[in-house]
């Protein structure tokens, strides 16, 4: 009977707790209050969180009503690899509109932050994230950047618990060529590269037209795949990794490969278009901007002839083999 009682008062006291912070007859001292913000990535095809995996920074800028710029909470310690980790902060009472960044204000942010001068919605809606580069080229491997932006509410003493759910906006691109006939390939007889007007994302995350930038392979090589018939002869594929900004179908990047020796392009495509070859027919219905946010490690095989010329006929993206019958350039 005793422990029967025991858990009763139990059960009172933790009603008493919920009592007492939803109504205004008792003291309220002890009760959360505020916003507890949780940040999760899952907007890739795994469908899982993976932040406290990914990320290594984040910060959140606040904004009223009125369009005002507030605040700007930063976190940068090992808290954020505990999944069960909440930011929490004290807000007045109000609708705020906050828009974060994952790996913004790391260390080794390969962005440069908005820089709010003014608390005008002026100053917010001209502020921008603009990617590191020189004279409008990019050959680092860039630092994962996410983003995304949710609404709050705050009434007076109101404790609110709400989730920040990030895209990537950083994407890793190997590209890998092959003869066909099997000879040996060094990656200095290629120049390849990306050109795209996407260096600039507004606090939409929208790219807005800054020029064109020419992303470079941050490492390239070769390596020996095999053999040919013979079984002694060498087979290799040069391979290049290039790293970029956000692509979107708001912009037209292109894959632009150049014989060095000859000069001669062999190989100029919408990457888009040919990134696009591998939504699964699983995912039909999937818009195309949500497959490329979605995906942000890409792999292309590209197939050469004797002349060093593009066999369009075949390529491989992540490991699927698309046949195709006319190559649109």
């Amino acid at each position: 009977m005793s422990s029967v009682i025991a858990r009763g008062a139990s059960a009172l006291l933790a009603l008493a707790g919920i009592v007492s912070c939803n109504t205004v007859f008792t003291d309220q001292s002890d009760c959360p209050r505020g916003l507890s913000l949780r940040f999760v990535y899952d907007y890739h095809m795994e469908y899982v969180n993976s932040f406290h995996k990914q990320g290594h920074c984040v910060n959140v800028y606040v904004f009223d009503e009125s369009g005002n710029y507030v605040d700007n909470w930063v976190e940068t310690g090992e808290v954020i690899k505990d999944e069960n980790w909440r930011m929490r902060k004290q807000l007045e009472a109000g609708t705020y509109t906050l828009i974060a960044y994952g790996g913004l204000c790391c260390d080794g942010t390969s962005f440069i932050p908005p820089q709010f001068k003014s608390r005008s919605p002026e100053a917010a809606e001209d502020s921008r994230v603009v990617l590191k580069c020189d004279r409008q080229v990019s050959d680092k491997s860039l630092h994962p950047l996410f983003y995304g932006t949710t609404t709050v509410e705050l009434r007076r003493d109101d404790f609110v618990e709400d989730t920040i759910y990030f895209k990537k906006n950083t994407n890793n691109i190997r590209f890998v060529l092959q003869q066909l006939n099997g000879e040996q390939i060094k990656a200095d007889d290629f120049d390849v590269r990306i050109v795209d007007d996407n260096s600039t994302l507004d606090l939409d995350n929208d790219p807005v037209p800054a020029g064109e930038i020419t992303y470079l392979p941050w490492v390239s090589g070769e390596k020996v795949i095999g053999t040919q018939e013979d079984g002694q002869t060498p087979v290799s594929a040069a391979f290049y990794e290039l790293s970029t900004s956000r692509l979107t179908t708001a912009t037209s990047p292109r894959l632009i490969v150049t014989n060095n020796a000859t000069g001669e392009t062999i190989i100029n495509i919408p990457l888009n278009t040919y990134l696009l070859l591998l939504k699964s027919e699983l995912y039909a219905d999937m818009p195309a901007q949500e497959f490329l946010d979605r995906v942000s490690e890409w792999s292309l095989v590209f197939f050469l002839d004797s002349g060093n010329r593009w066999y369009n006929a075949r390529i491989i993206v992540n490991d699927w083999v698309v046949r195709l019958n006319q190559a649109e350039l």
